[in-house]
């Protein structure tokens, strides 16, 4: 199985199939027995949860790397029926289909981080994370993403990055042309030229891309540029890669130029918006519909970027195309 995955969870049957996958990207990334123990834990409890209360259950498993250290990032995803009192769910002894009723606390007893998010009746959306050391540092800027392929296909055509460069906290998002390994390809190359380019700012990568991508079959690309102490993101694109910025007063689309990267792109032009702190930003690929909106979700916006991420993708993806969203937050007590 690749990685990041998507198991569909909808019988009980599919349960040891998560467990399996998750032991398999554990061992991979060389966590420890215990940590293996907690991890396939975890999911078997996310699991279960999703054959016994959802809907159309998915659970995503990513690996994670944060300072040279391994984690793996789990979603549950479901369609309902939702969680009226989210509080008393999580307690220890409440159950709604007669089990012990402590599942929702072991996941957050043994995740380094969880949350959860539930809207009736929408449905719930569940994160863990666990790492195989020690969980990295708080960050001023979190980041949460879903990056999955289309059904039938073993890669995903899309790529994203993060990069941090002198307080500035730059990303990007990569849609290669079509599906499959050559697309997987051009993003690759956009996301590798990012990296290492990262103080050539949003349009002096662009171009740079544009150049080292015709050897590939092309890519929608756009990067944004967070500058945490001056609260402004700067944003650069070509292609249908959307961003929009999402604050108190509201939400703001970002511009990105027609073309695509590595085969005809005209301008390569960045623009300027305010970010303050608290703000969301959200960046994907066409795999996701345009129209999506938040306000339905109460609350949603406050929780980790990777639920807001994760209930985007669950609601909005076109089913038809990969599908990538990025989502990132200035928290408002940075330094």
């Amino acid at each position: 199985m690749s990685f990041p995955a998507v198991v569909a969870v909808t019988e009980a049957s599919q349960v040891g199939e998560a467990r399996r996958a998750i032991a398999a990207l554990a061992d991979f990334l060389g966590f420890d027995e215990l940590r293996r123990g907690k991890a396939a834990l975890v999911v078997t409890e996310a699991a279960t949860n999703l054959v016994k209360h959802a809907q159309e259950g998915v659970l995503l498993l990513r690996p994670l790397e944060s300072e040279g250290s391994p984690g793996i990032e789990i979603l549950a995803l479901d369609r309902g029926p939702g969680m009226a009192d989210v509080g008393r769910c999580l307690q220890d002894g409440f159950s709604t289909a007669g089990s012990p009723g402590e599942g929702l606390g072991a996941i957050f007893r043994l995740s380094a981080l969880a949350d959860l998010y539930s809207h009736v009746p929408a449905g719930t959306a569940l994160l863990a994370r666990l790492w195989a050391g020690l969980p990295p540092p708080p960050q001023s800027v979190v980041t949460g993403a879903v990056s999955v392929p289309k059904a039938g296909e073993e890669v995903c055509g899309d790529a994203w990055a993060l990069a941090r460069n002198d307080g500035h906290i730059l990303l990007l998002v990569a849609d290669g042309l079509g599906h499959g390994p050559f697309a997987a390809d051009a993003s690759a190359t956009a996301a590798r030229v990012f990296q290492e380019n990262v103080r050539l700012g949003p349009a002096g990568i662009l171009q740079l891309a544009h150049r080292t991508l015709r050897a590939t079959r092309g890519a929608a690309v756009a990067i944004a540029d967070i500058d945490i102490e001056r609260e402004v993101v700067t944003f650069a694109g070509v292609g249908n890669i959307s961003g929009t910025v999402l604050a108190e007063e509201g939400s703001r689309s970002m511009v990105s130029h027609n073309g695509t990267v590595g085969y005809e792109a005209r301008k390569f032009q960045e623009f300027e918006y305010p970010f303050p702190r608290g703000s969301l930003l959200v960046m994907h690929s066409d795999g996701l519909a345009s129209r999506w909106d938040l306000t339905p979700y109460p609350g949603l916006a406050s929780h980790d970027p990777s639920l807001v991420a994760g209930v985007l993708y669950r609601d909005f993806q076109r089913g038809r195309d990969d599908v990538t969203v990025l989502v990132a937050r200035a928290k408002e007590d940075a330094p």
